[in-house]
């Protein structure tokens, strides 16, 4: 059985030490764009960030790389929430410079000045190999993104061309901004929680338990159970709860009025094009379950 202190111990986050190195790690990605002479004349229209696990203060050991944004500011792109409605007018065509091709060589070149020999291109960021001095981090290359509801109102975000010309959407502000919201409502008790199920998810995955789960699905998961369960006495009855309202949420088909969100609150957590089924997550509840030794 996971004892209660075994479960207060994995509410942690990153050791002092890691998080010295997590943040050395995104100060030198900075100077690596804010040095590359490629961006002289554009160095005011980039955004460089943290986002995901890190940024939120919710990794654990196990995942202590970072991932940073490089957001391009000089390019806006929009669509329609409403994609029934005519397209938004507002504003005028792009002439710059700035392609996605363009934004993604500048970026490696720079990294490359900067890591000679450590950096990797993989099919959405670069990965920056990890050193004694720094974590594994993932560089983003993104442009700003407006997604316009009716009236005229927006959320703003992140588009990130991939290698091969694909693309995605990404919220990094509102995942962090909802996480702190939750968080505060449950007095600090739900990024502590996302830690224990990151660490669960770890060990079921070394005991040959489970496949390995997306941290930022462990997070959004997390994210989407009741406040109710979060101020429960105990992090076994946190847990018990959260792992229940995870099984029988996927248990069958959502509802159309009952569809779990990304814990950015904008898109939704199951569709065709996520990495992730249903069917994976309810088994993963079950086996969390299981191991953790609570009753049927």
């Amino acid at each position: 059985m996971v004892t209660e202190d075994q479960l207060m111990t994995s509410t942690k986050p990153s050791s002092d030490s890691e998080k010295e190195k997590q943040e050395r790690t995104e100060r030198m990605i900075g100077e690596a764009i804010r040095d590359y002479d490629g961006f002289d004349g554009y160095r005011d229209e980039f955004r460089i960030y943290a986002k995901g696990s890190y940024a939120n203060n919710t990794n654990v050991r196990a995942e202590s790389d970072v991932d940073i944004v490089v957001e391009c500011t000089d390019v806006v792109y929009w669509r329609n929430h409403d994609t029934s409605r005519p397209g938004h007018t507002g504003g005028t065509p792009y002439s710059g410079i700035w392609t996605p091709t363009l934004l993604r060589s500048e970026i490696l070149a720079a990294l490359t000045q900067k890591f000679p020999g450590a950096v990797t291109e993989g099919s959405t960021a670069f990965e920056v190999n990890t050193s004694s001095a720094r974590v594994n981090a993932d560089v983003v290359p993104s442009f700003t993104f407006k997604l316009y509801y009716s009236g005229g109102s927006f959320a703003q975000g992140t588009k990130v061309f991939k290698k091969d010309d694909s693309s995605v959407e990404n919220y990094p502000q509102q995942q962090l901004d909802n996480g702190r919201v939750k968080n505060s409502r449950t007095n600090s008790v739900y990024k502590k929680a996302v830690r224990i199920l990151k660490r669960l998810e770890n060990t079921l995955v070394a005991h040959g338990l489970t496949d390995p789960m997306p941290s930022f699905l462990l997070e959004c998961l997390m994210y989407n159970c009741p406040d109710k369960y979060f101020k429960r006495n105990t992090w076994r009855g946190v847990m018990q709860g959260c792992l229940a309202d995870i099984h029988n949420h996927t248990m069958k088909p959502e509802e159309s009025d009952n569809r779990w969100v990304e814990s950015n609150g904008i898109k939704y957590l199951f569709h065709p094009n996520q990495k992730w089924t249903r069917c994976q997550v309810h088994e993963f509840a079950k086996t969390a379950w299981a191991y953790m030794e609570f009753d049927a």
